[in-house]
C-alpha cells in the first residue's frame, strides 16, 4: 500500500501537497498530489483560482454563487452555480500536458473541457458546461448484456469503435512520430520490477505504431452515441509517469481491457470474442488506415496485445496502491500470459525454417550462378518453401480479437 510522508514539493495556495511512497512490497512507488485545503464556499473557489492560470472558457469567479461537491477515484468533482452551472474536475495528480491539445483538437462534437486552471504548468482544473446527458454507452451495454441481446451490444460497440477512430484520425493531423520502443519497453519494465512480477515481455513494434496524442486512458462509459468525453487521467499514471506519446493502438487496447471488464462483471452469456470483434472492427473502419492494418495488429511485433498486457498491470499496480484486492479480469488475464508467449514461441519454428530455406536458396543462386534451368529447379524450391513457412509464420500470429485466454 501506499502510505503518507512529508511532502518536499510546493503546491499552489489553497492546496495542501500530499506525497505518497509505497510501503514493504511497493517500495520505489510514489506519487505526489495535491488537493484543495477548503471547498465549501463560492469565497473558497475564488481563493483556489486566485494565483491559478486560466485557459479556455471559465466562469468569473465574482459570478460563482453556490458549489457542491462530491468525491470520485480520479479528484474532487465540483458543481459551479454561476451565470451558467459548470462542473470542475480537479485533477490530483495533474496529466500529461496535453488535455488542452486532446480538447481544442478533437472532433466536432466530443465533450471536451472548455477551459481550466494551470500553476507553472501543471494542470490543476478542468471545466465543461454542465448539460443533461443520456445515458452513456456503458450503461446501454450492460443493460444489453444483461439481456444477452448480440445485436445491440455489436452495434454500441461499434459505434463506441468508431468514434474513437475519428479522435486518432483527428490528431494524426496534428501529431505523428516514429515508435518509441526503448521508453515503452522501459516503462513495463518499471511496471514489472515494481510488482515483482514472474514474467516479462518486450517487443520490437512496428512502425504502424507511430506516437501520437493519445487518451491514455479510454472507457466505454466515455462514450454517448458518436460522442467521446475526454475526462482526467487515471491514477496509474501518477504512479507510472508517462515519459513519452503513446500509440492509437494503445487507447485500443485501454477500450478492448474496459470491455472485459464489464463482461466480467455482468452475467451474460455472449462470447467476449465477438464484442471484441465489433469493437475492434469499428475503430479500422475510421481509424487511420496504416495504423489499422493488420502490421498494426501483427502480435510477434506486440500488436495490441503487449497493450493489453500493460492494461492488466495496471490495474494491478493500482489495486496494490489502495489495497483493494485482487482486480479482475487482469489477475486472471495475466494467468495466461506466459502461455501466450510461449505459443509466439513455438511460431518461430517456422520463422527459422523460413530464414534457413531462404539462405540455402540464396547460397546455391549464388555458387552457381549463372544456373542452369537443372540447378535452378532446387534454388527455386528452396525459396518456395522459405515463402510458405514465412507466410504460415505470419499466419499463426494470434488475432486481436481473441482473449488471452482462449489462445
Amino acid at each position: 500500500a501506499l502510505r503518507q510522508v512529508r511532502s518536499n514539493f510546493e503546491a499552489p495556495p489553497g492546496f495542501n501537497p500530499i506525497k505518497l511512497a509505497g510501503m514493504a512490497g511497493l517500495t520505489g512507488m510514489k506519487a505526489e498530489l495535491i488537493e484543495p485545503i477548503s471547498m465549501k464556499s463560492p469565497e473558497d473557489w475564488k481563493e483556489i483560482v486566485k494565483q491559478l492560470q486560466d485557459w479556455g472558457e471559465v466562469p468569473p469567479p465574482d459570478s460563482v454563487t453556490k458549489l457542491t461537491t462530491e468525491n470520485s477515484e480520479r479528484g474532487i468533482v465540483a458543481v459551479i452555480e454561476a451565470d451558467e452551472d459548470w462542473v470542475a474536475e480537479f485533477l490530483p495528480w495533474g496529466s500529461d500536458g496535453l488535455l488542452k491539445v486532446r480538447s481544442r483538437n478533437a472532433p466536432d462534437g466530443s465533450d471536451v473541457p472548455l477551459g481550466g486552471y494551470t500553476w507553472n504548468g501543471r494542470d490543476i482544473v478542468i471545466l465543461r458546461k454542465a448539460i443533461s446527458k443520456d445515458e452513456n454507452s456503458e450503461d446501454s451495454l450492460v443493460k444489453k448484456l444483461q439481456q444477452d441481446d448480440l445485436e445491440s451490444c455489436v452495434r454500441i460497440l461499434g459505434d463506441a469503435g468508431k468514434c474513437l477512430g475519428k479522435f486518432h484520425s483527428s490528431m494524426r493531423e496534428l501529431r505523428e512520430l516514429p515508435p518509441d520502443q526503448k521508453r515503452w519497453n522501459s516503462r513495463n519494465e518499471r511496471i514489472e520490477g515494481l510488482l515483482r512480477a514472474q514474467f516479462i515481455w518486450r517487443a520490437p513494434y512496428t512502425k504502424e505504431q507511430p506516437c501520437t496524442v493519445s487518451l491514455l486512458d479510454v472507457r466505454i462509459s466515455d462514450f454517448s452515441g458518436d460522442n467521446l468525453r475526454i475526462g482526467a487521467p487515471r491514477l496509474s499514471d501518477a504512479l507510472i509517469p508517462h515519459e513519452s506519446e503513446k500509440p492509437a493502438m494503445r487507447d485500443l487496447a485501454s477500450l478492448v481491457h474496459d470491455l472485459s471488464r464489464l463482461h466480467h462483471r455482468e452475467e451474460t452469456n455472449l462470447q467476449l470474442k465477438e464484442l471484441r470483434m465489433a469493437l475492434i472492427e469499428g475503430w479500422r473502419e475510421t481509424a487511420p488506415d496504416e495504423w489499422a492494418s493488420e502490421n498494426a495488429f501483427y502480435s510477434h511485433k506486440g500488436g495490441m496485445a503487449i497493450w493489453e498486457y500493460e492494461q492488466c498491470l495496471m490495474d494491478v499496480l493500482e489495486a496494490s496502491s489502495n489495497q483493494s484486492g485482487a482486480p479482475q479480469p487482469a489477475v486472471g488475464t495475466l494467468l495466461y500470459v506466459k502461455m501466450y508467449q510461449k505459443r509466439m514461441f513455438n511460431n518461430r519454428t517456422f520463422a527459422g525454417l523460413s530464414f534457413i530455406a531462404f539462405f540455402f536458396g540464396g547460397s546455391s543462386l549464388i555458387n552457381q550462378f549463372p544456373p542452369s534451368l537443372t540447378e535452378l529447379i532446387p534454388t527455386l524450391a528452396f525459396f518456395a518453401v522459405g515463402y510458405f513457412c514465412l507466410k504460415t509464420y505470419r499466419g499463426m500470429s494470434p488475432s486481436p480479437e481473441i482473449p488471452f485466454s482462449e489462445v
